[in-house]
This record gives C-alpha cells, structure tokens and sequence, in this order.
C-alpha cells in the first residue's frame, strides 16, 4: 500500500554526527509504532501532504499532521523539519503561494504546542520527482531556505 507499518532504522555518520534515521509510521492504524519510533528521537521530520485535501484533512483537528506534531513535542523532540511534500501535486505545480500557506497555518499550529516556528526550517519537496531531496531542484527556485 506504500505507507511505513512498523520503525525502520538506517545509520550513517558525518565528520561530526553518528546518525540513525528512524522511519516511524505516519498512518493511524500503526500509531503505536510511531510513538515507539518518535520517543528515541532527537529530531524530527514532519511530512506534511501538500496536495489540495490532502493538507486540509492533515492539518484539521483530528488530523494527522496535527496529531505527529503535537506526539513529537510531548515525547520530547525540540527539534524539528517539516516537508512540503507533493509539491508536484499543488495547483498550479511547484506553487509557492501554497507552500506560503500551509507554512502559515502550521507555524502558527506548531506555537500552540510548543514550538518555536522560527527555529524550524520548513523545505518544499516532491518525493516522486526528487525535488528538494538531495539536491536543490530547479522546479522550486524561488525556494532560498536550508
């Protein structure tokens, strides 16, 4: 079904940091994994779907998006980057005046839990396409962040 049902773990390190990216599910019937994932974290990757309903069911009061971001704060993870994913999908594609948008409404969600919105980057991307992933994608140019 192409959704994460149990934590997958992936280590590499840098000339600075031993890292261990957990993949935690996001999908609601594997909540407890997630929270399992979450609780060993020092950061955390919040994607957030970008698409036209998408987000708004995300960002709603029982959404999931609500819901991860909201789980990672009281499990203690201070640190945080949120994804823009699907970014190909928005109307029109790659749009900014969406990406400006839902930063606003998860900024201001993010505060009210505990976050401080200035001290999380958040980066357009688009899994399918690539953008953002590991390079910076020309699909997103007037993207200057992180």
């Amino acid at each position: 079904r192409g959704i994460t049902i149990d934590i997958a773990l992936w280590k590499f390190e840098t000339t600075k940091y031993y890292c261990t990216v957990i993949d935690a599910p996001g999908h609601r019937d594997f909540i407890k994994n997630m929270i399992t994932g979450t609780s060993q974290a020092d950061c955390a990757v919040l994607i957030i779907d970008s698409t036209t309903g998408g987000f708004e069911a995300g960002i709603s009061k029982d959404g999931q998006t609500r819901e991860h971001a909201l789980l990672a704060f009281t499990l203690g993870v201070k640190q945080m980057i949120c994804c823009c994913n699907k970014m190909d999908a928005t109307t029109p594609k790659y749009s900014k005046a969406r990406y400006d948008e839902i930063i606003k409404e998860v900024a201001s969600y993010l505060k009210k839990v505990g976050y401080n919105p200035d001290k999380i980057p958040f980066v357009p991307i688009s899994g399918f396409e690539g953008d953002n992933m590991i390079e910076r994608s020309t699909n997103l140019d007037w993207y200057k962040g992180p």
